[in-house]
């Protein structure tokens, strides 16, 4: 698509200065952009990367000044930046219509403009709703439901009875309500307890690349409104997740789990059963929060054990000079010795 800078900033609510008649026709780094590209920048440091760029429309944070360019001022400069991608970047569909290839059953129903693409297959009972599309060899197993506008990427596997809101994106081998990981001790084996329960993600979930989220054992996963999975998450049976959640890549959440609204997990972080996240809190980066542990609203704690971040820093600077303070140690020891 093409636009105008003086339409881009109508539609982007943002302040113009330049050239109102300067095209835009797609987006870019400053390094690899043309002419007709559009980029962003936030901070002052990054003015230099901007101004030599070939690009002649930029969105730019109040106060920042560039020479010989059309400036888009916004006061988030990255938010107006994926809005106005979003425009500009139309992107293409993952399926059209039911490819021959594709088994559907005949009790299963699918709604105006939904597409189907090569090899999947929708079993008995599914449902899915208007404009949604289905990728290539994606499984969708018996009374699944899928609400409307929904992209499933190549090789997403849904588990039967699981519940899909509205607007969800799932990546490729993501697999959503598989049986959790319960057993029962019995005379020195592991007899299986039920895992009969279902997953429920709710509208505008975003789910990335082999994403695994257990079915409740006798009640329900929830996903939350808005909440985003980076690639490589495991989502425990029965773990609730709040609406506007983040998390990064290779977490591991237990079994239980009850995770808030607006919460923000990093990397490769690990939750015991029946931990408790509340609302706004921030957990670090490969922090293990242990079984049956509350992390309180808004706190922000990092470590294993997860503890407040202070209190991680100050002990972390005294784990850092552990070797000075060992050699010293032994120095009042020969002292004392002698």
């Amino acid at each position: 698509m093409k636009i105008t800078a003086q339409e881009l900033a109508k539609f982007l609510n943002a302040r113009l200065e330049g050239d109102r008649g300067a095209m835009i026709s797609g987006i870019s780094s400053p390094e690899d952009a043309g002419s007709e590209d559009l980029i962003y920048v936030e901070a002052a440091k990054h003015a230099g990367r901007a101004q030599a760029s070939a690009a002649r429309c930029i969105i730019v944070a109040e106060g920042m000044r560039l020479e010989k360019k059309t400036l888009l001022i916004a006061a988030q400069p990255k938010l107006a930046f994926a809005r106005a991608a979003a425009r500009l970047v139309e992107e293409p569909p993952i399926a059209s219509g039911v490819h021959p290839t594709a088994v559907v059953d005949s009790s299963a129903k699918l709604s105006a403009g939904v597409g189907v693409g090569p090899y999947a297959v929708i079993e008995a009972g599914a449902r899915i709703g208007a404009e949604t599309q289905i990728g290539a060899f994606c499984f969708i197993a018996r009374d699944a439901q899928i609400g409307e506008s929904c992209r499933f990427f190549p090789r997403v596997s849904l588990y039967p009875r699981t519940r899909i809101g509205n607007r969800v994106r799932i990546h490729s081998g993501a697999v959503i309500g598989s049986d959790g990981f319960g057993y029962v001790l019995a005379d020195g084996h592991y007899e299986k307890f039920p895992q009969a329960g279902i997953v429920q993600i709710e509208d505008d979930v975003e789910i990335g690349s082999n994403v695994t989220i257990d079915r409740g054992s006798l009640g329900t996963t929830r996903i939350g409104r808005g909440a985003k999975i980076d690639n490589l998450v495991h989502v425990g049976h029965n773990v609730q997740i709040g609406e506007h959640t983040i998390i990064a890549a290779q977490t591991g959440i237990s079994g239980s789990c009850k995770i808030g609204d607006r919460v923000v997990i990093g990397g490769q972080a690990g939750f015991g059963e029946h931990c408790e996240v509340e609302n706004g809190s921030v957990i670090g980066g490969q922090a293990g929060v242990l079984n049956g542990k509350t992390v309180r609203s808004s706190e922000i704690v990092w470590g294993t054990p997860a503890r407040p971040l202070a209190k991680f820093k100050k002990q972390f600077a005294w784990f850092e000079r552990l070797p000075e303070l060992a050699e010293r140690l032994r120095a009042i020891e020969q002292r004392i010795g002698k």
